[in-house]
């Protein structure tokens, strides 16, 4: 997809989650860029709570565009209905482009992507699908597993395209912010295809630590989501999305990025030796 940056918006731009792991470099980008961008989050100063739909119409007054993430994921009970309502919200606050962020594979978040694809009728419409990110390993729930030299999953032995986070968010700026893009799916991958064990030795290349991939199955990582404070229903959740997306039929990579961007994805050992170099994985014991 050729890029137009001869018609790059500078209208308010909403971000819903706006401290999380895409939306905060989006809105980094955007605010780079010039372009006036709310983030929201549940207890920053724009006030947005997927459980507390009141709020919703006040923070997407006077807004231009939207980059639309949805907690815990687009396939969790109850998403279809919250697309369905934001839409019709987006529609009746003037909203003229929305960018979704959605999982690769979940035919459950597709169904979500088609209730605000119906309610939001009219608006210009992007949704990003996307492979697990890398920065999980750095950001996420799996950087106390680096940490302590053991990284659990309920993955087994198959083969992920990680994408980076930073491929995803310039590529929903350029969605937000230029023509070209309403009515695409882009589908976004890194440019190979690793094992989580073979991800954890890239790790352990790039940090000099030990770190080992530890398979368990569902519902033994559901257990220790719980042990962690996750409620029992969400912890059960996301063991069984995690099993259900890592069962092979994702282990592919696509073009999404460079068709976007006009280049290739970072590769994961790129991200693991910057993400190394920054810090990411040094503990108060160094």
């Amino acid at each position: 997809m050729t890029r137009n940056t001869e018609n790059m918006r500078r209208e308010t731009v909403l971000v819903t989650g706006g401290t999380g792991k895409t939306g905060r470099r989006v809105v980094e980008r955007l605010a780079a860029r010039g372009v006036p961008v709310r983030a929201g989050s549940r207890g920053g100063e724009v006030r947005f709570d997927w459980t507390d739909e009141s709020g919703w119409a006040p923070t997407l007054r006077g807004v231009d565009a939207s980059y639309v993430t949805y907690y815990p994921d687009l396939a969790a009970p109850g998403a279809p209905e919250a697309m369905a309502a934001f839409g019709r919200i987006a529609v009746e606050s003037g909203v003229r482009r929305l960018v979704l962020l959605s999982g690769r594979g979940e035919p459950q978040a597709v169904v979500a992507e088609e209730s605000l694809r119906r309610s939001a009728a009219g608006v210009e419409f992007t949704v990003v699908r996307s492979a697990f990110f890398a920065q999980n390993f750095s950001e996420g729930a799996m950087l106390d597993g680096v940490l302590g030299g053991q990284v659990v999953f309920p993955a087994g032995g198959t083969a992920e395209p990680f994408v980076d986070a930073d491929d995803l968010a310039d590529v929903v700026v350029a969605a937000l912010t230029e023509d070209g893009h309403a009515g695409a799916v882009h589908e976004l991958t890194g440019p190979r295809l690793l094992t989580f064990d073979e991800a954890a030795s890239e790790i352990a290349g790039a940090t000099g630590r030990a770190v080992q991939y530890l398979p368990v199955s569902g519902p033994e990582y559901a257990r220790m989501l719980e042990r962690y404070g996750v409620p029992g229903p969400e912890a059960g959740f996301l063991a069984g999305l995690f099993t259900t997306l890592l069962d092979g039929h994702n282990a592919t990579v696509t073009e999404g990025v460079k068709r976007v961007l006009g280049r290739d994805p970072k590769d994961f050992g790129a991200f693991a030796r910057a993400a190394a170099w920054a810090g990411a994985w040094v503990n108060q014991e160094g």
